[in-house]
């Protein structure tokens, strides 16, 4: 798979036919291995390892409903309370981070409400702060720390 603008992390591969499977650590279980998959498991390992965010707070592939459809958020954070703090959706290595692409994540959180975007395609990453108040977004510079976030929206 490809490197990505994340820090590397000890993964373990399989095989199940012609897929190739990598341990996934929150959902404890072996998932096929996409291109999208290599970039969410790095962006999991990197917010648990290097951001402090709690692995119990921590979901994977967490469904929502969205106008009467039901939608998946790829990674979902959240505080010590359990309302969402980050919300993350994750692309391919190959997908542009455009501003469709934002409007995707940004409608998503619509219903979830997390204060935290995250939009990352391994290579690119954008983090927002979402004031719900005043309908707007600030961008961050980085993606903060899991202590650092509830700094900010306290």
């Amino acid at each position: 798979m490809q490197a990505l603008d994340l820090p590397p992390f000890e993964y373990k591969l399989t095989k199940s036919g012609v897929n190739s499977l990598i341990w996934d650590v929150l959902r404890r279980k072996n998932v096929v291995l996409t291109p999208e998959e290599w970039v969410r498991q790095h962006v999991v390992h990197y917010l648990m390892n290097e951001l402090g965010y709690p692995r119990g707070l921590l979901s994977l592939e967490r469904g929502h409903a969205y106008n009467q459809r039901q939608k998946r958020t790829d990674i979902c954070a959240f505080g010590p309370g359990g309302a969402p703090l980050l919300l993350v959706e994750c692309k391919a290595t190959t997908v542009p981070i455009t501003a469709a692409v934002a409007h995707q994540v940004t409608t998503y959180n619509q219903t979830v409400g997390a204060p935290f975007l995250l939009l990352t395609n391994g290579l690119q990453h954008y983090c927002w702060l979402v004031d719900f108040a005043q309908k707007s977004n600030q961008r961050l510079a980085e993606i903060p720390k899991y202590e650092q976030a509830l700094v900010l929206i306290s």
